[in-house]
């Protein structure tokens, strides 16, 4: 008997837990600048796989997979366009060898990187890629998909409209904001978080939610907003471990586990069904959030 559906396991009354960062645990096992991270997916498998498996053995109650900029426009940079389908797949296979039956695989969602407002892509054509990459998710075991890091209404609507038309898979949609010099939040593109939960909605799907871009203490007001646009859409929150300081040349993400395991109570207060983390966090976050009683 399987785990269900994300969104009744939310309407019971569970807090689930996601996964933290993926990115900065690949360079640690030696991603290069300018190396196609989902690559690894067909050719370093084994370290895929323990990033993913790390995060199980936190307690996370579902992971993403290695396949933030798996679509074709974000793999042509590579050359790699044409095995967007092959990649995927393998990311979601990955995830789901790690997890089996004791979690959910989110697969992620990147953006394209294509703006339709410049006449960059046409929607026909950023819709097939999102369906492309939708589908082999699905094929590789995936539960759900995690559309990420928003910052247009547009180009998440399309994604949401492709995973929902062509595929059985549940709908999580993140946008990323930046505080505004007035106090309030904002993406790049100039969306809300009310605006972009209302689009999101609208357009199918089954969680909203925010992530990266900040830490985790200013989520909640963004979870607030969001939340006052419906009471019963779940909300995911995948939070920076803190705001990035650079040291020595690097980006170090200040807040411990600790820090971030003080936020959670508050968050859930706030209207958040779901906890991760973004840049800068590990499974020793995971498990230090997970345990907050």
């Amino acid at each position: 008997m399987g785990l269900g559906r994300i969104v009744d396991a939310v309407k019971g009354g569970k807090i689930l837990f996601s996964d933290g960062a993926w990115g900065t645990f690949l360079q640690k096992k030696g991603l290069q600048p300018g190396e196609c991270p989902e690559l690894w997916c067909v050719e370093r498998p084994d370290d895929v796989f323990d990033v993913a498996q790390s995060y199980v053995d936190a307690g996370a109650d579902m992971i993403e997979t290695d396949s933030f900029g798996g679509t074709s426009y974000k793999l042509e940079h590579y050359g790699l366009a044409n095995r967007a389908a092959e990649l995927n797949e393998a990311a979601a296979r990955i995830s789901k060898k790690a997890i089996g039956n004791k979690g959910w695989v989110i697969a992620s969602i990147g953006p394209t990187g294509k703006l339709l407002v410049m006449g960059d892509v046409s929607e026909d054509d950023l819709y097939n890629s999102f369906k492309e990459q939708a589908v082999a998710l699905e094929k590789g075991g995936a539960d759900a998909v995690c559309i990420e890091t928003m910052s247009a209404i547009d180009e998440a609507c399309l994604a949401i409209k492709a995973t929902k038309e062509n595929t059985k898979l549940e709908v999580i949609c993140t946008f990323t904001f930046e505080k505004t010099a007035h106090g309030g939040y904002r993406t790049m593109m100039g969306v809300s978080p009310a605006d972009a939960a209302k689009a999101s909605i609208a357009a199918g799907a089954d969680v909203i939610g925010t992530n990266c871009g900040n830490g985790i203490a200013r989520m909640i007001d963004i979870v607030k907003e969001m939340r006052a646009v419906s009471s019963s859409v779940p909300i995911l929150v995948h939070a920076n471990a803190g705001l990035p300081q650079n040291i020595d040349g690097k980006d170090v993400f200040p807040e411990s586990p600790e820090d971030m395991a003080k936020q959670v109570k508050g968050l859930v207060a706030a209207g958040a069904n779901i906890i991760g983390g973004c840049c800068g966090t590990t499974p020793a976050h995971i498990k230090a959030m997970k345990a907050v009683k």
